[in-house]
């Protein structure tokens, strides 16, 4: 039966002894985050790991994310820990106290997202894309953007997705066909498809923030012509509630060898209203805000991955019994 174990012991050690956390709270805004204070919060998240998502691993795994109608549904007991997981506040531990964030370093968020990995990196997948959003529009969203959606992803209420490979568009993005076409009140009709969406739809949050990288008419060729766009699920509605249904669906889901319970999807954007992020063919700077975060979280899916393939491979290895003594068979 495979187990995991939070390794807070070593995680102690390198935030205590290596890195020396305690000089946080020194600065700034961290005057709450006392090294007591920051082993508190790791040792709840720790025992979430365990009890609560880890059991849900090779379930998730199993189960898989199921599309019918355009809407993704998660394996059970996916939503009910992720309402728990928002209701204790992980979706705002690191995030800016201004838009309802807790505000602790980032730190902490980098070593909860580990153990998220080790236990259920399926699940880790959907609050890490929506975080990564979430930097992006608050490094270069207009005031009002942030006003409407921060909070929400915030809190948790909302996800938030990167949407920037087309079938044809991998790595050269230059090459991308997504249009944006302005629309007389400042907003944008974007069309095109995109393709490996993370959490492009599921049924975790009440509603998804997409961003979205596409060209203007008159883009210059190129990288240099690509501009970002925020185009929600819902459109919301003044009071910050939902409102109409907006331009953009899940064509399909796709079907992986591993982390099934993630939703990695196709998603059609057809004359999908959207907010500009940023400056006019300035999207691939707003959005590497997004994409550098992430590059960080795959070297924290490898190193939570890691710790969890050690434990199982450590004690599969002191209960398995191989070869036979030299003093004759012991277990005939």
């Amino acid at each position: 039966m495979p187990a995991f174990h939070a390794p807070l012991d070593d995680i102690r050690y390198l935030l205590h002894d290596v890195h020396d956390i305690g000089q946080l709270a020194a600065l700034p805004g961290f005057e709450d985050a006392t090294p007591e204070m920051i082993d508190e919060v790791l040792s709840g998240g720790a025992r979430f790991c365990e009890e609560v998502l880890f059991p849900l691993n090779q379930s998730g795994d199993a189960e898989g994310v199921h599309l019918a109608n355009g809407v993704v549904t998660t394996p059970a007991g996916f939503k009910e820990a992720y309402q728990r997981y928002t209701a204790d506040g992980w979706t705002a531990i690191s995030a800016e106290p201004t838009y309802g964030g807790t505000g602790l370093p980032e730190m902490v968020r980098f070593v909860m997202e580990e153990l998220l990995c080790s236990a259920n990196l399926s699940f880790s997948m959907y609050p890490g894309l929506s975080h990564g959003a979430y930097s992006a529009l608050m490094s270069h969203g207009s005031a009002e953007l942030k006003q409407r959606f921060l909070p929400r992803l915030i809190d948790g209420r909302w996800g938030g997705t990167m949407c920037l490979t087309e079938a044809h568009a991998g790595t050269d993005l230059g090459i991308l066909t997504t249009r944006a076409v302005p629309n007389a009140d400042g907003t944008y009709a974007i069309t095109g498809q995109k393709i490996f969406i993370s959490a492009g739809e599921h049924d975790l949050t009440e509603n998804i923030v997409h961003l979205v990288l596409a060209k203007l008419p008159d883009a210059p060729s190129g990288t240099k012509g690509i501009s970002l766009f925020l185009v929600p699920k819902f459109l919301p509605t003044a009071d910050g509630g939902l409102g109409a249904r907006n331009g953009v669906t899940c064509g399909s889901v796709e079907h992986k060898m591993g982390i099934k319970a993630s939703a990695t999807c196709v998603l059609d954007f057809d004359q999908a209203t959207g907010w500009m992020v940023g400056e006019p063919h300035k999207g691939m700077r707003a959005m590497f805000v997004m994409m550098n975060g992430a590059r960080l979280a795959v070297g924290l899916q490898g190193l939570g991955l890691s710790e969890v393939a050690y434990q199982n491979a450590r004690a599969y290895a002191r209960e398995r019994l191989q070869g036979r003594s030299l003093t004759g068979p012991k277990h005939p």
